[in-house]
């Protein structure tokens, strides 16, 4: 039985530990037939460890997205790997610890713009350095958590998802005549070593399985690694520029 991201070949961003959605994904990818590339950050030695639990080890390439250098040499090192890119998925974010948690009111706008700049305009950073790679027919994924209301605690992170939802907008745009599709899996509270670093997830987390019609679990990234890699097959050929939620359903209740 033929996979469903067969001969694909994929950069995945973001694997941190083996609990990250990404590695989620790259496995759940991998299963389905994708030759996967991942890329690291900062304790690469680590990222290099944890590709090596996957199904098959993958090669790991290193990029800060606010390095200049790391993006424009990121086409020819992946190249090292893989002759060309079918899918792209940004798993990124970060921001300042007065930016998370602290009085939104207080955030200095050093902090905000490492905020925006990470975890936002990093997908259209990203997406062009990839771009020399990406055959058409290709797919673009970002890891997104529902910016349409103001969570507790995650002040300019939302503010910067919201950022993030309209740049996957304007990238579709852009990149629509090129036959590449630009889509983001929002998805619901995951227990990941990410998600314990933001002050107040307990909080978050707590009742959304009680609010959720098709129930939620926080300790289970499959459904979102299996939702990633629907968008990035065939099988969704002209849907861009949208956000599919994965989250048991609370997007769609009132509270």
């Amino acid at each position: 039985m033929t996979g469903l991201l067969e001969g694909k070949r994929l950069l995945i961003t973001g694997v941190i530990t083996d609990a990250s959605i990404a590695f989620h994904v790259a496995k759940a990818a991998q299963e389905q037939g994708a030759q996967v590339v991942l890329t690291g950050f900062g304790r690469l030695s680590l990222v290099e460890r944890i590709a090596k639990r996957l199904p098959q080890p993958a090669p790991v390439v290193e990029l800060d997205v606010q390095n200049l250098e790391h993006l424009d040499t990121l086409a020819d090192r992946v190249r090292e790997h893989v002759d060309g890119l079918d899918g792209l998925v940004h798993a990124i974010g970060f921001a300042p610890k007065s930016c998370l948690g602290e009085p939104f009111l207080d955030a200095p706008w050093q902090d905000v713009s490492v905020a925006l700049e990470v975890s936002a305009f990093s997908l259209k950073s990203l997406s062009v350095a990839a771009l020399p790679l990406l055959a058409e027919g290709s797919s673009i994924v970002g890891l997104d958590f529902d910016a349409r209301v103001a969570w507790p605690a995650y002040n300019w992170m939302g503010v910067a998802k919201a950022a993030f939802e309209s740049t996957n907008r304007y990238l579709a745009r852009e990149l629509g005549p090129r036959g590449v599709r630009v889509n983001l899996v929002a998805a619901g509270p995951v227990r990941t070593m990410a998600a314990k670093s933001i002050p107040g997830f307990a909080d978050l987390e707590a009742g959304w399985a009680d609010r959720a019609p098709l129930g939620w679990d926080v300790n289970d990234a499959t459904p979102v690694a299996k939702s990633v890699c629907a968008l990035l097959s065939d099988w969704l050929p002209a849907t861009t520029g949208s956000m599919v939620w994965v989250d048991g359903g609370v997007h769609a209740l009132g509270m």
